[in-house]
């Protein structure tokens, strides 16, 4: 089995000693360093080239949204899972639009932070379901395009249909029951969505997907 490297990045170090226990403890996955401010993630990360970073928010140094934008730009690569001792809304906006795949409260159970890990490993996009709902009726759901948006005139009618299921949080495996469909016929569906789009993951094509009308808050 391959093992994934993860970079632990927190300001304390019992946070960081509590995650490295946690992600050593899976037989796919082990810390390869480890950070207590944002100069040093960056600087560890350019070095170690992890597979995924644990992102603390408000570190010394560098904020993590900042090295969260160094980190994507000079690693397009390694992703990024910023957690946060409290969901505020700002944060996870501006973690999301730096490039972080996932964002999570630090209170979230051991198991759950495990599959949000994996996930986001596999080009998931993970965000706290606390989170989820705000963020789109804050930054989304303003004046609502109409389906005409020409955004979406680059896709078929089934990409359509994907980025809809998508939109709504199913992931491969629920999108490819809902629809009859093969999960690699689903990835390939959403493979080229995002390259169509020229977005760079599932959590910007969610917010194309309300911007443009398709899927409407609470439709």
């Amino acid at each position: 089995m391959t093992e994934s490297g993860v970079l632990v990045c927190d300001a304390q170090e019992l946070m960081r000693a509590g995650l490295r226990t946690v992600v050593d403890g899976q037989p796919d996955l082990t810390v390869v360093g480890e950070a207590g401010d944002g100069e040093t993630a960056v600087a560890q990360a350019l070095t170690l080239r992890p597979d995924l970073v644990l992102m603390d928010v408000r570190l010394p140094r560098l904020d993590g949204i900042s090295a969260t934008t160094q980190l994507r730009a000079a690693l397009p690569d390694t992703r990024v899972l910023v957690l946060t001792a409290c969901d505020r809304d700002e944060y996870a906006y501006a973690a999301l639009r730096a490039g972080a795949s996932g964002f999570l409260v630090k209170d979230t159970p051991t198991a759950e932070l495990l599959v949000a890990v994996r996930g986001v490993l596999r080009g998931d996009a993970v965000i706290a379901p606390s989170v989820t709902r705000r963020l789109i009726d804050r930054y989304v759901t303003g004046a609502v395009a109409p389906l005409t948006d020409q955004r979406l005139d680059v896709l078929s009618d089934r990409e359509r249909e994907v980025l809809g299921l998508v939109a709504r949080g199913l992931n491969n495996a629920e999108i490819a029951g809902k629809l009859f469909l093969g999960e690699t016929t689903v990835k390939t569906h959403v493979a080229r969505i995002l390259a169509k789009l020229r977005v760079r993951d599932r959590i910007e094509a969610v917010v194309t997907a309300y911007e443009s009308g398709l899927v409407r808050p609470g439709g």
